[in-house]
């Protein structure tokens, strides 16, 4: 019995054991099998060079200026006796805003003209004198010298009478002047003086400020050397200036380049540069900060490259994976410029009309054969910044 158990054992592992070198078997020869195919081309993924147009822009920090700042200071002195505008509100060029007490301008008005009955009144009197004077003198019946005073009486009576009058005028505008009236249309200011308050002609602090806000300005520092490049691109006509507020988005309209200063910071090396822009719903207020793209120069066929295109050496050298018509690629030295958007401008290495590697470079040796698959090209603005 135990002989049987025994041999029906030896009889199971032997079975067990060739099941398992067939299948052992089986399984190493699939992978050799496999390995004896030859590798295939690497894929990537290409694209063509074309010349395209490109705006180089500075983007610049600046400031907002109102375009008309009109401080509102009293011409004659006195007590104010109404204030008509509120602050913060919109007013016409010749609006009322403040109106000084007029009684003493007004006494000082009836003074002048009393001043100017008695100068009329003078002339008068010396002008008889001489007609008298001159027909005594005709018949030899007085002296020379009596004519000649007659003549000074009556020149010294029209140049008071002249004087009389201007006194009149003067006192007349002062009372014009006690109604202050806006110069120009804008925004009144807050602070704004009270009614009942002292108006000084010598008072360093003004009533009021009015300022026009429906355009404004943007004052830039630039660096001198960029200049030259500035005004020549408003004068060719590149494009307008984009302004953008403090959170990055676009002020609806564009500015246009008016004056740049004709001095330059010596401390710093930067000139002042102003921007004038229109300034729909007050999206701009003096005082802001705001950043402007001005174009500076133009690029009329520049090669550029995705940024992920460009492989950095440990030297920190810029390459581009160039493929040839037979399929080979090969990595190249570039120099590389202005940034357009997620693309460089390649100044040198390159020309239009190559094929580059855009995807999958990182796998590529030189003299490798590739199989290239073209790339869809991104949208973007052909507007350089820096």
């Amino acid at each position: 019995m135990l002989h049987r158990l025994s041999v029906a054992a030896f009889v199971v592992c032997v079975f067990v054991f060739s099941f398992l070198l067939i299948f052992r078997g089986g399984a190493v020869s699939q992978p050799e099998g496999a390995s004896s195919d030859a590798p295939g081309p690497t894929q990537v993924v290409t694209a063509r060079l074309t010349p395209e147009r490109v705006v180089l822009v500075d983007e610049l920090p600046g400031r907002v200026v109102a375009y008309r700042r009109v401080e509102i200071r009293p011409q004659v002195g006195g007590l104010i006796k109404r204030r008509f505008a509120k602050g913060g509100t919109q007013v016409e060029a010749g609006d009322i805003l403040f109106e000084i007490d007029p009684a003493l301008l007004l006494a000082d008005l009836e003074t002048a003209r009393a001043g100017l009955t008695r100068a009329e009144g003078a002339v008068e009197h010396a002008r008889r004198g001489m007609e008298r004077a001159e027909a005594l003198v005709a018949s030899n019946a007085t002296s020379r010298k009596n004519y000649e005073d007659a003549r000074n009486e009556l020149a010294t009576a029209q140049a008071n009478l002249a004087e009389a009058r201007a006194v009149v005028r003067r006192r007349q505008l002062d009372l014009d002047f006690a109604t202050i009236r806006s110069p120009v249309k804008g925004y009144v200011g807050l602070t704004l003086a009270d009614e009942g308050a002292l108006a000084s002609t010598s008072s360093q602090t003004e009533l009021a400020v009015v300022q026009e806000l429906d355009r404004v300005y943007v004052d830039l520092r630039v660096p001198a050397t960029k200049l030259d490049g500035l005004q020549s691109a408003a004068r060719q006509g590149l494009g307008q200036v984009e302004i953008l507020d403090a959170k990055g988005n676009p002020h609806p309209r564009p500015g246009t380049l008016v004056v740049s200063d004709v001095a330059v910071d010596s401390g710093t090396g930067n000139a002042t540069v102003r921007i004038e822009a229109e300034n729909p719903g007050l999206q701009l207020l003096p005082g802001m900060y705001v950043r402007a793209r001005l174009p500076r120069g133009l690029l009329p066929d520049a090669v550029l490259v995705p940024e992920d295109a460009v492989i950095r050496t440990g030297a920190g050298e810029a390459r581009i994976v160039v493929v040839a018509a037979d399929g080979r690629a090969e990595q190249r030295d570039v120099v590389l410029g202005e940034a357009v958007g997620r693309r460089l401008v390649v100044t040198s290495g390159l020309k239009a009309g190559e094929v580059i590697v855009v995807r999958g470079q990182d796998r590529v040796q030189d003299g490798m054969t590739v199989n290239p698959a073209t790339a869809a090209r991104d949208a973007a603005p052909a507007t350089a910044k820096r």
